[in-house]
C-alpha cells in the first residue's frame, strides 16, 4: 500500500517543485506552441506559449515507477514493458515537436513518417504481447466474462488499435488541460482495475500473471495520475504550459499499453471515450465533407472546438469531458466485478 500511495505522491510534487524551474528554460531556449492557423481564432492568444511539457510528466512518471518498481520478471515484467512502449511513443511526438519548435513548421513530421513510427512500434509491443505468457492473443469481453482468441490476427488488429489511440490522444490535445484532466481520470481507473485483479476482486478467464507483476503496472498507471495532476497547476485554463505532442503521445501509448497487458482493450471504449469520439468526429467531419462537396457536421473538428464554437468556454468542455470520463470509468468496473 505504501508504495501505491508514493507512486501518486512522488510525481505530483516532483511536478509542482520542478515545472515552475522548467517553464523559465523553456521561455529562454523559445520553445512556444506554434497555433495552427486553422484553428479557433481564440486561441491565437496562446502562441507562444511553452510546449513539450510533456517530458516533465512522463519523466516523473517514469522514474516514480522504475524508482518504486518491486520484483522484476526480466522480459516478462508487464510494468516495464508499458514504461518503455509509453517512452518509444513518446519519441515520436518529441521528434514532431523538435521540428515545430526549432524550424516554426505547426505540422512538425510529415503524416507519412507519424505513420511509419506508430506502425513500428505499434507491431514490436503487439508482438511482445502475443509471445507474453500471460497476455497472448486473447481478449476479456467484460461483462460477460469471457475470452476470446484472435490468434494471429491479434498483432495487426492490435497494431491498428494502438495507432488510433496514439492519435486519438494527440487530437484531444486541444484544450487546456483536457487530455491531462481525462488521461488523470483513465489512469485511476486502469489503476483500479489493476489492484482489483490483484486481490482477486476481479476474476477475469485465462489471467495467470503473477500479483507482484500486476503491482508494477499499478504503479505506473498511479505515478502517471499524480504526474498528470501536477501538470494540470500548469496546464489549466490559461495554461502556462503544454504538453505538446510529445505529452499526448505519451499518454496515448500509456493508455493502450495498459489495456492490452491487462487484456481489457475492449474496455478502452468506455474508459478512453472521449478520446475514440475525438477521432470519430475528425473522421465523420471528412467523410461528410467530401461527400456533400463541402458542408460540415460539425462547425470544427475535432469536436471539442464545436462546442466552443456554440459557446462554450474550455474548463466547461474540460469539467464535462472528465465527468463522462468518470461515470464511464466507473461502469468499466462495473461490468468486470
Amino acid at each position: 500500500m505504501l508504495r501505491l500511495i508514493l507512486a501518486l505522491l512522488i510525481p505530483l510534487l516532483a511536478m509542482l517543485l520542478i515545472t515552475p524551474r522548467v517553464l523559465p528554460v523553456l521561455r529562454r531556449l523559445k520553445f512556444g506552441q506554434t497555433i495552427y492557423d486553422l484553428g479557433p481564432q481564440s486561441h491565437m492568444v496562446k502562441q507562444g506559449t511553452p510546449t513539450m511539457g510533456g517530458l516533465t510528466f512522463a519523466v516523473a512518471a517514469t522514474l516514480t515507477a522504475l524508482a518504486l518498481h518491486g520484483v522484476w520478471f526480466g522480459v516478462h515484467d508487464l510494468g516495464m514493458a508499458v514504461v518503455a512502449f509509453s517512452l518509444l511513443s513518446m519519441l515520436i511526438g518529441f521528434l514532431d515537436d523538435y521540428i515545430k519548435v526549432i524550424q516554426k513548421r505547426n505540422l512538425g513530421l510529415v503524416w507519412w513518417q507519424k505513420v511509419v513510427g506508430q506502425i513500428i512500434v505499434g507491431a514490436l509491443f503487439s508482438l511482445y504481447c502475443y509471445l507474453h505468457p500471460q497476455i497472448g492473443s486473447r481478449l476479456v469481453i467484460p461483462l460477460l466474462n469471457i475470452e476470446i482468441d484472435l490468434g494471429v490476427a491479434y498483432v495487426p488488429l492490435m497494431t491498428i488499435v494502438i495507432m488510433f489511440m496514439i492519435n486519438s490522444a494527440n487530437l484531444q490535445d486541444g484544450l487546456d488541460g483536457l487530455l491531462s484532466s481525462v488521461a488523470a481520470t483513465g489512469g485511476i481507473a486502469w489503476g483500479s482495475i489493476t489492484l482489483l485483479m490483484m486481490v482477486g476482486a476481479i476474476t477475469l478467464p485465462g489471467v495467470m500473471a503473477d500479483a507482484q507483476n500486476y503491482l508494477s503496472v499499478a504503479v505506473f498507471a498511479l505515478a502517471l495520475v499524480g504526474a498528470l495532476i501536477g501538470f494540470l497547476r500548469f496546464n489549466y485554463h490559461p495554461a502556462k504550459l503544454f504538453m505538446g505532442d510529445t505529452g499526448s503521445m505519451f499518454i496515448g501509448g500509456a493508455t493502450v499499453a495498459l489495456a492490452m497487458v491487462l487484456r481489457l482493450p475492449l474496455l478502452l471504449v468506455l474508459i478512453a471515450f472521449t478520446m475514440i469520439v475525438s477521432s470519430l468526429s475528425v473522421i465523420i467531419q471528412r467523410i461528410y465533407f467530401k461527400l456533400t462537396h463541402g458542408k460540415r457536421i460539425f462547425r470544427m473538428s475535432p469536436i471539442h472546438h464545436h462546442f466552443e464554437l456554440v459557446g462554450m468556454n474550455e474548463p466547461q468542455i474540460v469539467s464535462m469531458y472528465t465527468a463522462a470520463t468518470v461515470v464511464l470509468s466507473i461502469v468499466a468496473v462495473l461490468t468486470l466485478l
